[in-house]
């Protein structure tokens, strides 16, 4: 696996509060770093990264831990297989296996977030045909998907799918946008102000969906924000982006 050297995601792991290349399950990529705070952690906050499903791994994201791990909660990044190697399907399997095994490190509540492909991902956790076990599930609080992806099937009229290798059939299948979502679980879209229309689109979508299913949802649009630079918030404790992921609404 390529290590993104020499940036701040290597300064972050440097700093030696960490477990890395943890296995959870057998390919080579199956693998999460875990990032621990001082004391016992508050929860378990799992980033899963973007790259359209077909690129990038865990080595690139590593500083976006620290708002996480300065809040108090410990944080795991997991890689995953990529397209065209494996399917949608079995990506969502895998990060559904990342999540448990990680959930049996640390106790306490469970907050997820994904950025792009990774905000599918992680609302694919919270859809009731999710791969998550039943203990996992009792303990996810919150969703996050930061310029995530909803809605699949606008994707086989774009090139991406040669490499996604998805029908309608299973486009729709992998959808949460199609899928109800889990009782009791928070979702939060969010999107920078500057980002392509159909990532604003897809923000609006799920959150008006699920909204309209029961599920306690909220789409932010933070302004001077795009695609690239939308998740930098996760990195500082204090930015909206990280308080709004990490708060606690029975304590407001």
């Amino acid at each position: 696996m390529a290590e993104a050297l020499g940036t701040p995601a290597q300064d972050f792991r440097d700093l030696g509060r960490n477990r890395l290349d943890i296995s959870y399950g057998a390919s080579e990529r199956s693998k999460y770093d875990l990032f621990l705070p001082e004391g016992t952690p508050r929860g378990l906050f799992v980033f899963v990264h973007g790259g359209y499903w077909v690129a990038l791994d865990k080595s690139y994201w590593s500083h976006l831990a620290q708002g996480a791990v300065d809040s108090g909660w410990a944080v795991a990044i997991p890689s995953y297989d990529l397209c065209p190697t494996v399917s949608i399907a079995d990506i969502t399997a895998q990060i559904g296996a990342a999540i448990d095994h990680a959930a049996g490190q640390i106790a306490a509540p469970i907050v997820l977030s994904g950025h792009s492909a990774g905000g599918h991902l992680v609302t694919a956790m919270m859809c009731e045909n999710t791969p998550l076990a039943q203990a996992t599930q009792r303990r996810l609080r919150h969703v996050v998907s930061i310029s995530g992806l909803h809605d699949l099937r606008p994707l086989l009229r774009t090139q991406r799918n040669d490499m996604l290798r998805m029908d309608m059939q299973s486009a729709s299948a992998a959808s949460p946008a199609l899928h109800r979502p889990l009782p009791g679980v928070r979702l939060t879209t969010w999107v920078g102000g500057g980002e392509r229309h159909e990532f604003l689109r897809q923000t609006q979508l799920l959150a008006n969906i699920w909204h309209g299913l029961g599920c306690d949802t909220d789409a932010v649009v933070e302004p001077d924000r795009h695609h690239f630079n939308v998740i930098d918030g996760l990195a500082d404790r204090r930015s909206p982006l990280t308080r709004a992921t990490l708060r606690d609404p029975d304590e407001e």
